[in-house]
Order: C-alpha cells, then sequence, then structure tokens
C-alpha cells in the first residue's frame, strides 16, 4: 500500500509543481496587465517595455516566467521574438484553468496610462505599412507573386463566396482591393461595393481598374476599419485578401469589421500561415510573417464572430494560404 501511495504521489508531483508556477507567474500585477494586452496583439519585448515603462531586462524576466508557466507562447518574425498569451491544448490538463483566468482578466480593460505608449506603438506598425505601399505601388504586383499570384486565392475565395448563402446582398467591402481585380468579382453580385484603402496610391490603382472594367457600383474610401466604423458603414460581406499580414494590429481589425457587419453578414479572409521567410518583410513590407489559424479563430470569437468554413491551399513556393469564413450572428431577442 505505501508503495502505492509512493508511485500516485510521484505521478501528482510534477501536476502540483506546475500549477505552483502558474499561480506565481499570475500573483504579480504587472504581469497580469501584460497577459491582458496580449489577448489582442502580439508585441516584441522591446515594444512590451515602452508600453510598460520598465528596462528590457525587466520585461525579458516578466516573459521568462508567463513562458516558464506556460502562459503565454513566442513565435519568431524573422531575428525578432513575439509573445501572445497561450492557447492551451485540447488535452491540456489546465485548459480549464487558463480559460478561466483569462476571461476574468478580460473583463477589465488594459490599465489607461498604458494606452498612450500601445497607440504610439500601433501608429509606427500602420505607418511603416503605408510608407511601403506609397514607395512601391508601382512594383506590388511583382512583389505580391513573389509569395501568392492574385488567381491563387481569388479562386478559392471566389468559390466560398458563392457557397455562402446572404440574406442580403446590397453592400459588400473590401478592405485593401490592392489592384482592384477582386472587384470585378464583388461588383456583380451587390448591389454596392466598397472599396476601402488607407494608401491613397494603391486606391488611386483600384479605381483605374475599376474604371477599366466599367465597374460602375464601386465607392472608393481612403481610410482605415476604424475610420469606417466611425462613419457608420455597413456591410452584408467584407473581404480582406492577403490584407492582415500587412496591418498593425489584426486582430483590433477583427473588431472593427464586427462592428461594420450586419447582422448574419460574412467575412471572408484570405492570408498567409505562419511561415519564416524573413525577405517577405523587405521586398513586401510585410508586418506579420502569416499567422497561426488559431489565431483568426481567437480573434474572431472575441469579436463576437462564428466561424463557418475553412480551406487551406499549399503552394509550390513552400507558403501555405488559409481562406477563411466567419459571420456575425443575429442578436437575440430577449423575451419581455
Amino acid at each position: 500500500m505505501s508503495q502505492l501511495l509512493s508511485t500516485v504521489h510521484d505521478a501528482e508531483a510534477p501536476i502540483t509543481s506546475d500549477l505552483a508556477a502558474t499561480f506565481k507567474a499570475a500573483g504579480d500585477p504587472l504581469r497580469l496587465e501584460i497577459l491582458r494586452l496580449l489577448a489582442r496583439d502580439s508585441f516584441g519585448v522591446m515594444e512590451l517595455s515602452r508600453i510598460f515603462g520598465i528596462k528590457q531586462s525587466g520585461m525579458s524576466h516578466h516573459l521568462k516566467v508567463l513562458a516558464n508557466a506556460g502562459l503565454v507562447a513566442t513565435r519568431r518574425e524573422g531575428n525578432s521574438i513575439f509573445y501572445r498569451r497561450a492557447l492551451p491544448g485540447a488535452e491540456s490538463p489546465y485548459r480549464q484553468l487558463l480559460a478561466s483566468l483569462f476571461q476574468t482578466l478580460d473583463q477589465t480593460p488594459l490599465a489607461t496610462e498604458y494606452h498612450h505608449q500601445l497607440r504610439d506603438i500601433q501608429r509606427e506598425r500602420a505607418a511603416a505599412s503605408q510608407a511601403f505601399f506609397s514607395d512601391n505601388a508601382s512594383k506590388f504586383r511583382a512583389q505580391q507573386d513573389l509569395i501568392a499570384a492574385h488567381p491563387v486565392y481569388a479562386e478559392a475565395v471566389t468559390e466560398m463566396l458563392s457557397n455562402t448563402h446572404l440574406s442580403r446582398h446590397q453592400v459588400a467591402l473590401e478592405v485593401g482591393p490592392g489592384e482592384g481585380e477582386f472587384l470585378s468579382v464583388l461588383a456583380p453580385r451587390f448591389e454596392q461595393v466598397i472599396a476601402l484603402d488607407n494608401s491613397a496610391s494603391m486606391l488611386e490603382k483600384a479605381r483605374a481598374f475599376a474604371d477599366q472594367q466599367q465597374l460602375s457600383n464601386v465607392t472608393f474610401i481612403h481610410g482605415d476599419t476604424e475610420a469606417a466604423v466611425q462613419q457608420r458603414l455597413k456591410a452584408d460581406c467584407v473581404v480582406i485578401n492577403m490584407v492582415l499580414h500587412h496591418v498593425p494590429s489584426p486582430a483590433h481589425l477583427f473588431d472593427d469589421i464586427s462592428q461594420l457587419l450586419n447582422e448574419n453578414g460574412c467575412l471572408l479572409v484570405a492570408d498567409l500561415c505562419h511561415h519564416d521567410q524573413q525577405w517577405a518583410r523587405e521586398a513586401c513590407g510585410d508586418v506579420w510573417l502569416g499567422f497561426e489559424p488559431d489565431d483568426f479563430s481567437s480573434w474572431a470569437h472575441h469579436a463576437g464572430l462564428t466561424e463557418g468554413q475553412s480551406q487551406y491551399i499549399a503552394l509550390r513556393n513552400g507558403f501555405q494560404i488559409q481562406v477563411r469564413q466567419f459571420f456575425r450572428p443575429q442578436a437575440r431577442s430577449l423575451n419581455k
């Protein structure tokens, strides 16, 4: 009997030790703020140091404690390491514990004193992306084709759009239309199409394409999704083709899209799966080296969207594209 109890004790010891590490990591107010911030975005050590106003060495220590406890995960973006909140696997014995911890954290917004530095970092990311497209608009097609030519993913998105049941076909919104090719897919299917881009030079290319194709129901707006929300734009379908890896905060874009969609409206997203090709940053202006499928699922869930179909396309050059479908559900009526 004593031998059996000893065996049980030895088996439970690692679990107890891991739980102790988790509670210790979560027992610091700053680390809880870090976890709250990482719910919606990924950041490097230097960015986190700026936001929270501490030295890089101190931030590295906090991140190491969180990583050892399984509360944050890392991903390499070229020579940089970005941190995000961990997504415990379905078989993890700590899944329910972490889910409860994160849910409790998310009920309280990030402390206001951190917002200024956070906005500065997001503006810097956005400015870098806009500058790239302003300087390279004439080379956009060649650079994009280095990774994935438009027909490769446009065919899959068109097929998914054709198989998507929409209660209305009044307004479609394409975020970042590039040179405008997909507008020719949307224009015959919807009464009105809105092309939204924060790059004036790229928007002019899309406008020229629409004029050439005589697409008379397309409206062009220079701005981002946050501005579109402020203008109270609404759409039955939103399409985002190969754009998210260029934006400063993809998670916040999902939040904006949720507000832009009508009830039962659909979001179609095509973008790269995570890769390690650092040259894409310099050649194509990529902010992120693709995304894990769980990233999209998590951001959509937090934005109040439900997940639909998914398709994954492997390319001969080693890249992979994910085409995803999400819906804004109809609000539940309250029974009086």
